[in-house]
């Protein structure tokens, strides 16, 4: 059974609901079978390459004061920790995450997709470090455990450009208009970073109607 998550790298609630989402997988009866792909979805794909403070991007989308998205990432902290993340949201940058999602793409054909989401996503609420330069971004996938240099050939040569943009078009047509979003056996929808038990639940559903027998 496979399960395709749309995300994108700077979204915090994205990395709670993958966690959510694999806690519920982990007491999953059959888990070895589910199959889990990440998609690639931009938030905002007309975000500057260089990166920008967070906080009054976030406020200034939302019609809010600085205070208040800080009170914002306060709460979003605190439910990371619940969940067993760290997030570290004072301070965080954000930008354009077209490139990062391409190495998303080149970890999928190797392999390593989840090791390199994983990684981009500490990288980005925890650490402090960049997914907006090339050089950054290298080292970055490297440690998830890509070949740096085919990493850096595919920023440099724009590889799987086209693939970023094929994933936000079928979340479209799918009807997301935000992350995270899961689809369960191309049956179910699961939107947000919702509970685990919703999570079991869908699972559930969707491995039970895809694997009854069939009538006599």
């Amino acid at each position: 059974m496979r399960v395709e998550i749309w995300a994108d790298l700077v979204c915090p609630w994205c990395y709670l609901g993958k966690r959510r989402f694999e806690k519920a997988l982990a007491g999953f009866e059959h888990a070895a079978d589910v199959e889990v792909v990440h998609r690639s979805f931009q938030l905002d794909p007309t975000a500057p390459p260089t990166a920008e403070h967070q906080v009054e991007q976030l406020a200034a989308k939302y019609g809010m004061s600085i205070e208040e998205m800080r009170a914002q990432q306060v709460r979003l902290e605190g439910l990371a920790t619940e969940e067993g993340l760290e997030y570290h949201l004072k301070g965080s940058l954000s930008g354009n995450t077209a490139d990062a999602h391409r190495l998303l793409h080149l970890g999928k054909e190797r392999g390593l997709q989840d090791a390199v989401v994983e990684r981009f996503y500490r990288a980005q609420f925890t650490e402090h470090r960049s997914l907006f330069d090339h050089d950054s971004l290298v080292d970055l996938a490297a440690e998830a455990g890509l070949d740096p240099d085919e990493a850096r050939r595919t920023l440099e040569q724009g590889t799987y450009a086209d693939d970023v943009v094929a994933d936000a078009r079928e979340a479209q047509e799918l009807g997301a208009n935000g992350v995270p979003f899961f689809v369960v056996a191309d049956r179910y929808g699961v939107s947000g970073a919702q509970p685990v038990e919703l999570f079991s639940e869908a699972l559930t559903r969707a491995w039970d109607e895809t694997h009854a027998p069939d009538p006599a």
